[in-house]
């Protein structure tokens, strides 16, 4: 072969080995260039539904009376006791009847109505022959029961003419369970099937409002309330023109128990009363008086009635006391009836009075 032969030989040999290597570097699969991952999105925890207050059912009245009665029972069984303990002796000397005097006296009832039962005692065991222990129970029950008077007219006025509502005016002195008190009528006529509203017009006590809207929350009844130390008869007067607009049954208004001077007290409460009127008559104004402070407690019943016409008494802490004598006490002093009573702590320890029942609760412990 020649040189040249040689050299174009040579070129071909190279140009074969660089075809060959170009193919095998085409076929090799390179990997995917790594993209960088997306940044993670924080995940929202799932957003609770806001729980809604549960509503409680009220206790209905029969089940209170029950209970209650029970609870007079036990709380005022010495009263009972003691009197068919003086007039079960043989022998009835006038002794013994000062005892039962005093007896009723520290119960509360009051100097006069004692005297008077005394001496239809009197007259009645003296003039029956062979009386056994049945019949001084039943004679002593009959003249209790008198002299708690089953005659007045108790009925809670809640119902207003035509399409107003009734308005219902609670008073009394801070520390007697007002509040509390107006709160626990609202569950009465819940229990009853009853549409109500609740009045904050205690507005001279901080925590008063907040209270009643706590009551009135637990049993579905909306509050109508002011700022601190706003006007009461303001916030009366919108809460009863609320539920006329609304068309609610009742409206329950809460009243301040505690100015600067009893002078000044009197005064608000009058213009609460004459200002609410505005909207709509008050049906029932109710005085709440702690049974525990016995002739204390018919002072207060006194002042008030004097400016706000009271027509209904509601004794609260009756279980506290072996003195439920203030039941005929205050009742003889205003002319005016117990309508309700309360005795315990629970939201449904409040019940109507009747005085049948309270007298049966008195001897039958």
């Amino acid at each position: 072969m020649t040189l040249l032969e040689y050299v174009l030989a040579g070129l071909v040999l190279v140009l074969v080995v660089a075809g060959a290597a170009a193919a095998l570097v085409r076929g090799r699969t390179l990997p995917p260039p790594t993209r960088p991952a997306p940044p993670e999105v924080p995940t929202r925890a799932p957003t609770e539904a806001p729980v809604e207050p549960s509503v409680e059912a009220p206790e209905s009245a029969r089940g209170r009376l029950l209970r209650l009665r029970s609870r007079l029972a036990r709380s005022q069984s010495s009263l009972g006791r003691g009197l068919l303990a003086l007039l079960s002796r043989d022998t009835l000397d006038e002794d013994v009847w000062e005892s039962v005097e005093d007896t009723l006296i520290g119960a509360d009832v009051g100097v006069g109505p004692a005297q008077d039962v005394v001496a239809r005692l009197r007259t009645r065991l003296r003039g029956e022959a062979g009386l056994t222990a049945a019949d001084v129970h039943r004679v002593l029950r009959e003249e209790l029961v008198t002299m708690v008077d089953p005659t007045m007219d108790r009925t809670l006025r809640v119902d207003g003419a035509g399409d107003l509502p009734g308005v219902v005016l609670v008073v009394g002195v801070n520390g007697t369970g007002k509040t509390t008190t107006v709160g626990r009528v609202a569950r009465v006529l819940v229990a009853e099937g009853r549409s109500v509203l609740l009045g904050a017009a205690d507005t001279f006590r901080a925590a008063a409002a907040d209270q009643l809207q706590t009551w009135g929350e637990r049993v579905g009844v909306e509050t109508v309330r002011g700022g601190e130390g706003s006007d009461p008869a303001s916030v009366g007067f919108q809460a009863v023109r609320t539920g006329a607009e609304r068309g609610v049954d009742t409206v329950l208004v809460d009243t301040a128990g505690r100015l600067q001077n009893k002078a000044g007290l009197m005064d608000e409460l009058g213009k609460v009363k004459r200002v609410v009127e505005k909207q709509a008559p008050v049906t029932e104004v109710l005085l709440v008086i702690d049974a525990t402070t016995g002739q204390n407690g018919l002072i207060q019943a006194r002042v008030f009635a004097e400016v706000v016409d009271v027509t209904g008494i509601v004794l609260t802490k009756l279980d506290g006391t072996a003195k439920g004598g203030i039941v005929v006490a205050v009742q003889r002093e205003l002319g005016v009836p117990v309508k309700l009573v309360g005795l315990g702590e629970g939201a449904d320890d409040l019940a109507p009075f009747d005085a049948e029942d309270f007298v049966a609760a008195l001897l039958d412990a």
